[in-house]
């Protein structure tokens, strides 16, 4: 938990002021003074004896207790100082702006832990280092600018990178987005991103807290508290978005497994995100736009009505719209054109609704209120209108302003004319509204926020507890070594997990294989053991008939580089599906499924879900998979089993929790049919 001398002090010292506002300590004392801050401010340096018009004191030493330090001196000279403010003026609260720390080299790094063990040994907080500060409803303990304008129904910032914090605040500004508080975290010494999200989670107030929460995440120490308090604050009523930074793959290693290949830390976010419901955004503006379109009243349909006085943008919208899998549905009714009797002759009202360069206030109202009113089957509205410079258009925004605030449907406005309508945007914002000034920008946005909704999970189902023999996997864990599993130990390890395998047998001699077929008779499939990847060295041969057959291919298959057996299947047909888990990091096991065989390389049409993963959220998300119709069933194919399916992606969760050593684990294929679901070929990678 943050202290309250950091959040809301009563006092604060900035260590390092100067009449130089072109200076961090010089400038955050500027901004403390400026911004109305309510308690006692301290300047602390010793070559001043008054700073930008208050007492400055020479050292740390000499002032009264304090409740927070901004320290905004040379790294060599902090400890020195906090150790003063801990032990002697009793502060809690500290935000230290100073680079030069663990981000420099392994020294800075020692000096840093001493400062956070002096700052803990107290039951302090500390934000930073290397930071830019914090600015809240009470103070702006910051040292850059702008300062955003502050409301409580703002959002709440936290950034793990300063300049990037600011840059973000700038572009925000112009739209009007407001802001309850920022954040900046630094080096995360103490205090990082998740620690924070945890605050808001722990102090959220329904109707007093910002239900707006965006974050920009350069690296995640702590995915489960992170994952804990995001989740919690959206089942609470908060939209959260955040860009997570570093998102290429790291290298082009070779992966030894199917859920190697296609997992990683990445991978892990994007999973992690969907868990919790965040909006992953990749670029400032997008965020600013997501977090625009969390300002107006929710969509809760895709019906979309285009509003306009241009074409070419609501042309745009439209197209943007339709890709990301919204609708600009047709308005063709006796009711669209009695509308069409209170506009100009030329104006279209079939979707868009073009209302021409003309159109006036009193058309737009008249425009809104048909939607609002008369046209069920619009569930928003999207009003693009600029200016050519001809006239004022303050009227329309004001009535655009005032439908938005009254009407139960949202009303998106987009507002191209940032130079020749620029008064008028600004006028408009200042009456608390939130602009867009691209449309595609703005479509794609909206498109994101509707489609990151959380997946639903049928709350009437009891959850069904699976009874694992715990004991039982832990021992034969204890027996493996680093590496693959032998297909033995394979094979027992999932059974004890309750996983369906389709009967094999391995085989070192021909006369083996002759014997061991009478088990299941033919047709059977033979696999090359050894060999990592059989398919790659043609270590599967299908549907062999008779004793001839496999004899030939027993030789074949023996004759590839590292075979040491060959395994023995019966043939069976069926829909070929994937289950994968790999452990990624801190993490956890990232679960992957989807179409099997081949196709995974092919359609790579798999979906990730950070483990665990109850059986009715693997059904659930099982229908995002673009190849449910194929699973559901289609042209008079029966569908699979979705429910086995489902079991074993929960099965294969379980398994990865109580063993956390499995590094990688493929069942890839899968066959499927409507009666049963059951694993062909296996792989586990154990890593202690």
């Amino acid at each position: 938990m943050l202290h309250k001398n950091l959040l809301n002090p009563n006092s604060i010292a900035v260590i390092g002021a100067s009449n130089n506002i072109e200076t961090p300590g010089g400038k955050a004392l500027k901004n403390l003074l400026n911004c109305n801050f309510k308690g006692e401010v301290f300047a602390v340096n010793p070559k001043e004896t008054k700073v930008q018009g208050i007492r400055c004191y020479q050292n740390v030493s000499e002032i009264p207790n304090v409740d927070l330090a901004i320290i905004a001196i040379s790294a060599k000279f902090t400890l020195e100082t906090i150790k003063i403010l801990t032990q002697q003026k009793n502060t809690k609260g500290f935000i230290l702006f100073s680079a030069g720390f663990s981000e420099k080299d392994e020294r800075g790094k020692n000096l840093e832990e001493q400062i956070v063990a002096e700052i803990n040994a107290v039951g302090g907080s500390l934000l930073g280092p290397n930071n830019i500060g914090l600015i809240n409803q009470y103070y702006a303990g910051v040292f850059t600018t702008p300062i955003p304008k502050l409301d409580k129904e703002g959002v709440d910032f936290i950034s793990g990178s300063g300049a990037t914090a600011v840059f973000i605040i700038e572009a925000a500004m112009a739209t009007g987005l407001t802001f309850s508080s920022v954040y900046s975290v630094g080096n995360s010494a103490q205090i990082g991103v998740e620690d924070v999200l945890q605050h808001l989670d722990e102090t959220f107030k329904k109707g007093e807290s910002s239900p707006i929460k965006l974050l920009y995440i350069e690296s995640i120490d702590n995915p489960k508290k992170l994952l804990k308090h995001a989740a919690s604050l959206i089942k609470k009523g908060c939209k959260i978005a955040a860009i997570k930074a570093g998102s290429s793959k790291e290298g082009s290693r070779a992966a030894s497994s199917h859920t190697g290949a296609i997992a990683n830390s990445d991978t892990a976010v994007d999973a992690l995100f969907k868990k919790a419901g965040i909006v992953r955004c990749y670029g400032r503006n997008e965020l600013i736009s997501v977090a625009s379109v969390f300002m107006h009243k929710e969509l809760k349909g895709k019906n979309i009505a285009i509003i306009t006085h241009a074409g070419g943008p609501a042309v745009m919208l439209t197209d943007v719209l339709s890709k990301n899998g919204l609708n600009v549905p047709e308005i063709n009714s006796p009711i669209s054109k009695e509308l069409l009797n209170h506009l100009f002759k030329g104006s279209s009202v079939s979707n868009p609704i073009d209302f021409l360069a003309t159109g006036n206030a009193e058309q737009l109202e008249t425009i809104i209120d048909y939607c609002e009113h008369k046209f069920n089957e619009i569930d928003a509205m999207v009003v693009v209108f600029g200016s050519p410079g001809l006239f004022n258009v303050k009227d329309v925004y004001n009535v655009l302003d005032k439908k938005i605030k009254n009407c139960k449907k949202p009303i998106f406005p987009v507002l191209p004319s940032v130079v020749n309508a620029k008064n008028e945007i600004t006028s408009f914002k200042e009456l608390g509204n939130v602009a867009f000034f691209d449309e595609v920008q703005f479509g794609n946005a909206l498109a994101k926020v509707y489609n990151s909704k959380p997946v639903k999970i049928p709350q009437n189902k009891k959850t069904e507890k699976i009874d694992f023999p715990t004991a039982k996997i832990k021992a034969l864990i204890e027996q493996t070594e680093n590496g693959y599993l032998s297909p033995e130990l394979t094979t027992k390890l999932l059974h004890a997990a309750q996983i369906p395998l389709i009967p094999e047998v391995i085989c070192k001699t021909n006369l083996e294989c002759l014997f061991e077929v009478n088990k299941f008779g033919f047709p059977i499939v033979m696999k090359v053991v050894g060999p990592v990847h059989k398919t790659d060295v043609g270590g599967v041969i299908l549907n062999i008939k008779n004793k001839k057959e496999l004899i030939i291919a027993f030789e074949k298959l023996m004759a590839i580089n590292e075979a040491t057996a060959v395994l023995i299947q019966p043939m069976k047909k069926g829909l070929e599906l994937f289950v994968g888990a790999k452990k990624e990091g801190c993490f956890g096991h990232l679960i992957a499924f989807g179409l099997g065989g081949i196709y995974i390389e092919v359609f790579k049409d798999v979906l990730t879900e950070l483990a665990p993963i109850s059986k009715a959220t693997a059904t659930a998300r099982i229908k995002e998979l673009k190849s449910y119709k194929i699973i559901k069933g289609i042209r008079n194919q029966k569908g699979i089993n979705e429910g086995l399916f489902a079991e074993i992606i929960s099965k294969i969760s379980e398994l990865v929790t109580i063993a956390p050593e499995i590094a990688e684990l493929d069942l890839n294929p899968l066959f499927a049919n409507d009666k049963e679901v059951f694993a062909v070929d296996a792989r586990i990678r154990i890593e202690k």
